[in-house]
């Protein structure tokens, strides 16, 4: 994002921050007319779909009982995770089924969010519908597997505790209704809102490091130098981004495992 300096450092910067916000914002890439159309998180959704198929279909491949080479190991790696931590460790008995759905969810969402580090590439998490849809898969996947389990009318006694005394299951029942309700909120704004935040602070320290160098460059101030310092903060907030964008693929899909086997278990 280039800019040019007037002299007035709140300005300059204000400018490229508003820019850079208003880039996170859907717009149409292809436009069908009559407001349907493909936006860039669409777009990308789609490359990211295609990249995770021939990640997977490639990794599958070449994964044997001792995996050769780096890339076949890191999927072996990351398809283990997903069965003995959020699998085995989360849903518990019977969690084999479901180990499908839960490496689709962990390996679409951590292959979003990594090339949404990429420069110029938008990840379809920076989006707070694409969120609100894997929320909803989610959602939906485990209270299907709850009902299957035990029932409609079963399902909905399940969702308070056994065991209290009669007249407290309404107020208990109610509460723990309305935090199952709320599940659905909170996969989605907490992968959205990381993600979002990550991208805006990269995107503030790239345009901060921009205006000290340029400021250095054209008006030979010493607090130019400043530049340097933000370049080594760049890297370090990248690194830390590198790490958030595995951390929320690994916090979505284990909370979507454990509410699977808190709906199929017993409270």
């Amino acid at each position: 994002m280039a800019f040019e300096l007037t002299g007035d450092p709140l300005a300059d910067i204000a400018g490229p921050i508003e820019e850079l916000s208003e880039s996170f914002n859907s717009t149409f890439v292809v436009d069908f007319g009559g407001g349907i159309g493909l936006t860039q998180y669409t777009v990308w959704m789609f490359v990211i779909t295609l990249v995770v198929l021939a990640v997977v279909l490639i990794g599958v491949r070449k994964v044997q009982v001792s995996p050769k080479g780096k890339f076949a190991g890191l999927i072996d790696w990351g398809y283990d995770a997903v069965c003995r931590n959020m699998g085995e460790g989360a849903v518990g008995h019977g969690y084999k089924k479901h180990i499908p759905f839960l490496a689709t969810l962990f390996f679409f969402i951590l292959i979003s969010n990594i090339i949404g580090l990429i420069p110029g590439a938008k990840t379809p998490t920076g989006s707070l519908s694409v969120t609100w849809a894997l929320a909803l898969i989610a959602f939906v996947y485990f209270n299907f597997y709850g009902i299957k389990a035990k029932g409609g009318w079963g399902y909905i006694k399940s969702i308070a505790p056994s065991g209290l005394p009669k007249p407290m299951v309404p107020i208990i029942w109610f509460f723990e209704f309305f935090s199952l309700v709320i599940r659905l909120l909170t996969l989605a704004v907490r992968l959205y809102g990381n993600m979002f935040a990550g991208h805006m602070i990269l995107g503030i320290f790239a345009i901060m490091t921009q205006f000290f160098l340029l400021d250095l460059i054209q008006f030979a101030n010493p607090i130019g130098a400043a530049s340097i310092a933000w370049v080594l903060f760049l890297f370090v907030m990248y690194a830390l981004e590198c790490l958030v964008a595995f951390l929320q693929a690994y916090v979505f899909t284990i909370l979507s495992a454990v509410y699977v086997g808190l709906a199929q278990g017993e409270h």
